[in-house]
């Protein structure tokens, strides 16, 4: 029998395909600089830190090396949005800080109100590009990212997600208590919080 050949994607689909993605977040980030949050809509976005175009204060930067989680809920100020990324200032620790985050450093978003989440690899397009290995989107996931967001990572990356022990920040008080003392964060199912039919 013949194997059939699939042919290099010069188109490279995949990429396109993130774009088009990231042109979701854009809009919806959009749409609230406008008008706010509608309903009960918040955000987690996780982003690349070290993301050549991330502006992030330098004890931000410190604490947050490689990746962190910001959400975007209650207390934000000054959301802007333009075609490369969007800025917003949170509140850590009661610091209040300007964070600027191109569209293309965002590794995972997702709306918890709706379930619906968003993951890409930035990590394997930034270093591939410079030449070094790197994990994927999925293996630094925040530990806050229910396991059972629409975009699955394998077995194998959840369970190296649940022994990474890497700190994540949120708009109101910067890491959670627990991972700020060393200890694991609680996982919580999300079939706790849904309705019974």
């Amino acid at each position: 029998m013949d194997e059939e050949q699939v042919s290099e994607d010069l188109i490279r689909y995949d990429v396109l395909t993130q774009d088009a993605l990231r042109g979701v977040i854009r809009k919806v980030l959009d749409e609230v600089a406008v008008a706010g949050l509608p309903g009960d809509h918040h955000f987690f976005i996780t982003f690349d830190t070290a993301f050549p175009g991330v502006r992030l204060s330098k004890r931000m930067r410190e604490r947050y090396p490689e990746s962190m989680t910001i959400v975007i809920q209650h207390t934000y100020w000054d959301l802007t949005v333009n075609d490369g990324g969007f800025e917003v200032d949170l509140t850590f620790n009661d610091v209040r800080e300007r964070l600027s985050i191109p569209f293309a450093a965002i590794q995972a978003f997702f709306d918890p109100s709706v379930k619906f989440g968003l993951q890409f690899d930035v990590a394997i397009e930034t270093l591939e590009s410079q030449g070094e290995n790197s994990e994927t989107a999925s293996d630094i996931l925040p530990e806050e990212m229910p396991s059972d967001a629409p975009l699955e990572a394998p077995v194998e990356m959840q369970q190296k997600r649940k022994s990474a022990k890497k700190p994540h920040a949120e708009e109101e008080g910067g890491a959670e208590d627990g991972a700020a003392a060393g200890q694991p964060g609680e996982v919580v199912s999300l079939d706790a919080f849904r309705k019974k039919k």
